[in-house]
């Protein structure tokens, strides 16, 4: 699909609005210290342990002559280097506020404090057990900070992944632009309403500003479901009036799942692929439906369409990449993107933690 994301006719910032793009820049500085720490999620712990447990393999080669010996030295160290690094992730996950209020070096120390903390508690776990003798405790305590800073480092650069200038300037882009011809296409509906049937055209204008009012707001780290399922009904309003019959739009909306977060502006690129792939190259038109489920502690997302058999070429799928990057910078493994066009039907699908 051909990347359909919402452009843009405005391309300046007025005065007062870059200086509130500066300050938003500021505050994002401000708060990236306290996502350092962010290791209570389930994608963080699995990278750590796999790390890990991968130091611990190659350790386990030094000194072992054969295979049995290579296995038992695994063993040994993975029972010291497992609930080291379970207690380091503890740690930092419950004191991640308070490590978020230090300056940056601060966070750097403490991080390896707390890994040479958990090494010593690691090597602690083996001489209770009567496998180590005598102790190394200054080795243990030594390679759990040099392993901490690295997880601390891993960590660093996550958190720059997540606020920053790449995925900023892309939600920005998103933001800023509205499409030119969706925006004439809007106008000329207005225009030739306006005497026709007034009503209609005043609340036709409503949506379009409504729709400009979030494209055009401060962006944010995260929205409720619910807000974004607000603006994809103010878009296919505006879209029906252009369409007419030709776009057909169903609902299946659970409630329970209106709390789920998710990256602004990221269902609009998706239900504007549908009605570009779906309903503009077809005569008869094409249905876009929109559902949404709550299954314990994830929400389902769903936005399909039905496309023309022989119309249109295959796009680069710009807005697709678009909205699965930014879906994995917000919920990383717990965020799952799916796409496929079976039986001329196209779902995207979204499965989001709750």
């Amino acid at each position: 699909m051909k990347d359909s994301r919402i452009l843009s006719a405005f391309q300046e910032l007025s005065p007062g609005a870059a200086e509130r793009a500066r300050a938003l820049a500021a505050k994002r500085a401000r708060l990236a210290r306290e996502l350092v720490y962010d290791a209570c999620q389930v994608g963080v712990v699995l990278r750590a342990v796999l790390f890990v447990q991968a130091v611990v393999v190659v350790a386990a080669l030094f000194g072992a002559n054969n295979w049995w010996a290579w296995l038992t030295q695994m063993a040994v160290l993975t029972g010291a280097a497992l609930p080291a690094v379970l207690l380091w992730l503890v740690l930092t996950c419950a004191l991640k506020r308070a490590l978020g209020r230090l300056p940056m070096a601060g966070q750097w120390v403490a991080g390896g404090a707390l890994g040479a903390l958990a090494g010593l508690y690691g090597c602690g776990m083996l001489v209770w057990m009567g496998l180590l003798d005598p102790a190394p405790w200054l080795a243990s305590a030594a390679s759990g900070a040099l392993v901490a800073v690295i997880l601390v480092a891993a960590l660093v650069w996550r958190a720059k992944a997540r606020t920053p200038a790449g995925t900023t300037a892309q939600l920005a882009e998103l933001q800023a632009r509205i499409r030119p011809h969706f925006l004439f296409n809007t106008l000329n509906s207005a225009i030739a309403l306006v005497r026709a049937e007034p009503a209609k055209a005043e609340s036709l204008l409503e949506d379009l500003s409504e729709l400009f009012r979030h494209a055009l707001a401060d962006s944010q780290k995260e929205v409720p479901l619910a807000q974004e399922l607000e603006l994809a009904k103010h878009y296919l309003t505006i879209e029906q009036v252009r369409f007419g019959d030709r776009l057909k739009v169903e609902w299946a909306v659970d409630e329970r799942a209106s709390g789920a977060k998710l990256p602004p502006l990221i269902l609009q690129p998706l239900v504007e692929n549908a009605v570009k792939h779906g309903v503009e190259p077809s005569p008869e038109g094409a249905v876009v439906r929109i559902s949404t489920q709550r299954r314990g502690s994830v929400v389902v997302i769903k936005v399909t369409n039905t496309v023309p058999a022989g119309t249109g070429k295959p796009g680069h799928g710009l807005a697709l990449n678009n909205v699965r990057q930014r879906l994995t910078l917000l919920h990383d493994v717990q965020g799952r993107f799916q796409s496929a066009l079976v039986d001329g039907v196209f779902q995207v699908r979204l499965e989001i933690p709750v």
